[in-house]
């Protein structure tokens, strides 16, 4: 009997690996997109759909992962987060910028993106937080509450939890990306990934570093940077310029009626432009006086809408609300009430918390040794490469590398310096979305981060 149980639990420790590895493999062939309609044939697989990070809650963020190109296995994963605070990966970097994918205008089929970053790594795509795109809440109160501290640590629960559902993943490089918003979500991501691997000697999450563009930094000084732009750039009067700064207090968490009455009248000033793109022709969108206002009441420069849109955020709610599609993303499974949309009014109304600087955050991660690149599109108004300087001097870096043009092709692709524990770059002729209007000039920013080297030169 004893030899007859010896044998019995040598085949239980035997088979058990086996049925694990076969639970894996099943739930990751369940989230497998054979393809999604509408879409040309690809060499890369794809997967998408759902990680719960809150069971009481009922919290659930949706994903979708866009393998490499060629030797998926031996390239990082790279992690991107829209900003916002309540837009969507999916309908901005996904579908517009960054994605192996375009959408065509009528939302019916898709085209292939020739600067797709998946050609240099692994690239997952997540809507965070809760209440974004296809991402839900059982709890309707979280999308009354959420903020910056909720936002990271659910995303740090769906990283491990997702890594458990893809293993292959575990011990790669990786890294975070995004932009605008993400400038608060990449780094408090990157600080709890770092918390979490403290005392552990192999982390599954084996962070490297992040990359962000046109990144709010910091409330004080990107406001007066913002405020910089305008006026340098002409889209301001002098007498608005100095009420603004007469009136707007940037310091402190509550706009005067008089700041308020000062930024609305500078944005009658800019006329009907697109402020994430001020020389490219705009779409109809918010009024001039809106999207100013958001940008200084509360203490939140950040809520605003944060995408270009020269109508293309349109395609995407056309392609991502029809039921095909979202069945072949294993996406809305649950009956979401409410329509997909590119960003959640809701969430950006009632964001609950949000840091005033994130430049603690940058100096305890440059500490910590991570690669950190910070990208400016110097074609935006709304998070301005003056904002990005101005925030980033204030880390008082030494400099390693004197600023200098670099180079795509023939022509200058921007200009940057790299720090002591930092690379800054701008992006000549880009907006908001830098892929989006300069997917080739994003294109060599991106392969140079990874590989860890300067910007071409020449």
């Amino acid at each position: 009997m004893a030899a007859s149980a010896a044998a019995l639990l040598f085949l239980l420790l035997l088979v058990s690996p086996l049925t694990l590895a076969l639970r894996v493999q099943k739930g990751q062939e369940m989230d497998r997109i054979s393809a999604l309609p509408g879409q040309p044939a690809v060499v890369f697989s794809q997967f998408s759909g759902y990680v719960t990070v809150n069971e009481k809650h009922g919290r659930a963020l949706f994903y979708w992962l866009t393998e490499a190109t060629t030797s998926p296995e031996k390239k990082p994963l790279v992690l991107w987060l829209n900003g916002g605070p309540g837009c969507s990966s999916v309908a901005y970097g996904a579908s517009e910028e960054i994605g192996p994918f375009r959408i065509n205008q009528n939302g019916s089929s898709l085209y292939i993106n020739k600067y797709s970053w998946n050609k240099e790594a692994n690239i997952l795509f997540l809507e965070s937080p809760a209440g974004v795109g296809f991402s839900y809440t059982n709890t309707s109160s979280d999308l009354e509450d959420t903020g910056d501290k909720r936002t990271a640590q659910d995303a740090l629960i769906f990283l491990i939890r997702w890594m458990a559902r893809f293993p292959q993943y575990k011990y790669r490089e990786f890294y975070i990306s995004g932009e605008s918003y993400a400038g608060h979500y990449v780094p408090q991501l990157a600080m709890k990934v770092h918390d979490y691997n403290k005392g552990r000697s192999r982390p599954i999450l084996n962070l490297k570093g992040f990359i962000v563009g046109n990144a709010v930094m910091d409330h004080y000084y990107d406001n007066i940077g913002t405020v910089t732009y305008w006026w340098s750039h002409s889209m301001i009067s002098d007498a608005s310029y100095k009420s603004i700064l007469k009136y707007c207090n940037f310091s402190s968490e509550k706009p005067s009626q008089k700041c308020d009455d000062s930024v609305i009248y500078a944005a009658n000033e800019f006329g009907n432009i697109d402020q994430y793109s001020i020389y490219t022709p705009s779409c109809p969108r918010l009024s001039n006086e809106t999207l100013p206002l958001l940008r200084f009441r509360n203490s939140l420069l950040q809520r605003r809408v944060s995408g270009y849109d020269p109508c293309t955020e349109k395609y995407a709610e056309k392609y991502y609300n029809r039921p095909d599609v979202q069945k072949a993303m294993h996406a809305n499974t649950t009956g979401i009430p409410y329509r997909w949309t590119a960003c959640s009014d809701v969430l950006i109304k009632n964001w609950n918390d949000s840091e005033m600087s994130m430049l603690p955050t940058y100096k305890e991660l440059i500490s910590a040794g991570l690669r950190i690149w910070v990208f400016s599109g110097d074609t935006d108004s709304v998070v301005p490469v003056t904002a990005t300087r101005f925030s980033l001097s204030h880390l008082n870096l030494p400099i390693k590398t004197r600023w200098y043009p670099w180079y795509s092709g023939d022509q200058v692709g921007g200009w940057t310096e790299v720090y002591d524990g930092l690379t800054f770059a701008t992006v000549r002729g880009a907006g908001h979305e830098v892929p989006l209007f300069q997917p080739k000039r994003a294109f060599i920013l991106f392969r140079s981060f990874l590989a860890g080297k300067n910007l071409p030169d020449s």
